[in-house]
């Protein structure tokens, strides 16, 4: 919890290093790479996430992206789907996947599956050695031709173990439905070697969540507190030390915040997700509003980088209709402000 200094210009600041004030940026892959990675279990969710942080931005702009092979999506972080740029897709496997194998390994054996495995992997890669995206559905009936259940999880779980191997990552969609391709083929040309990998995340996550402590980095990222920690002293010249254990990169602060205008944030945000607690953006009477239990984190509206109502949608005729549920009653102005950030919302996916 921030306790002291101004939690105001804390969560603006962290506000500012999420993008929530949309600074210039030439497309998806910049965006992307700014904000490190972006939570990607809801395939009808995390796309918002870029849509809050950029001015003017499409799906077909996302569509395009994926198409390109200048963003994937895979397992990462905490073993969840992350979406992230290309070039960032092997070195944070490389520190991600090792925690994952444990508990991937136990699955597969509680699913019955762990003795075909290996060959799975195989079929996976044979799949898609045409270069071409294949759809889970279609995976599946493969793996079923080795005795793998069509129903159930076995199948998915035989996917992340391929994608833990860097068999497959999700790229461009087909026909809506998220689809895999080959690692070697989509990411074999855009792996950019890091020195040191445990630095790398220290300071792009700074940069993006800062300030911050190293127990929110750890967190965010499911390492031990011992690598944060190495991370963080590797660029120990780059950090400035503030109250509370926070830390940000160093760099001239500007004389004035820019504006945080209103902005609807879907669920699973990286603004929802990026710290061990998210006091600084929402008042704890309203906590579990935003995140009742379970891992559910519901989509929520934020002004001035502070929550003030969470949100669903419902189609109406065809058009995005998007419901606010406020934690108080809300001004005129703000209602009026999310308000349109909803119409670009249903714009965003048309």
């Amino acid at each position: 919890m921030v306790v002291g200094g101004d939690r105001n210009d804390v969560r603006r600041r962290r506000a500012v290093a999420q993008r929530l004030h949309r600074p210039p940026v030439s497309g998806v892959g910049e965006l992307v790479r700014g904000l490190l990675a972006v939570q990607a279990q809801d395939v009808r969710a995390y796309p918002h996430a870029l849509r809050a942080r950029a001015t003017g931005l499409a799906m077909a702009d996302l569509d395009a992206a994926r198409e390109r092979g200048e963003v994937v999506v895979t397992w990462l972080m905490r073993g969840t789907l992350h979406l992230v740029n290309a070039e960032d897709a092997a070195w944070l496997h490389a520190l991600t996947a090792g925690r994952q194998a444990t508990s991937g390994e136990r699955r597969l054996r509680q699913l019955g599956v762990a003795e075909v495995a290996d060959r799975a992997v195989e079929v996976v890669d044979e799949a898609l050695a045409d270069g071409a995206p294949h759809t889970r559905a279609e995976l599946t009936e493969r793996l079923a031709g080795i005795g793998v259940p069509a129903q159930g999880q076995a199948a998915i779980h035989l996917l992340g173990l391929a994608a833990r191997r860097q068999v497959c990552v999700l790229g461009p969609a087909v026909g809506g439905e998220p689809a895999y391709v080959s690692w070697r083929a989509w990411l074999g040309d855009a792996d950019v070697p890091v020195d040191d990998p445990h630095a790398e995340l220290a300071r792009r996550y700074l940069a993006a969540h800062g300030p911050a402590t190293d127990a929110d980095l750890a967190t965010w990222s499911g390492l031990p507190l011992r690598d944060v920690r190495a991370g963080l002293r590797a660029i120990g010249d780059e950090l400035v030390s503030e109250p509370d254990g926070l830390l940000a990169l160093r760099g001239p602060m500007p004389d004035e915040s820019p504006p945080l205008p209103a902005r609807l944030l879907p669920a699973f945000d990286p603004y929802l997700l990026g710290w061990h607690d998210r006091t600084f953006a929402v008042d704890p009477a309203h906590a579990t509003k935003v995140a009742p239990g379970g891992g559910v984190v519901k989509a929520s509206a934020a002004v001035d980088g502070r929550l003030v109502a969470t949100w669903r949608t419902s189609r109406q005729s065809g058009a995005l209709r998007v419901t606010l549920e406020p934690f108080e009653p809300l001004d005129g102005d703000v209602e009026a402000a999310l308000g349109e950030d909803a119409a670009e919302a249903g714009r965003f996916e048309s």
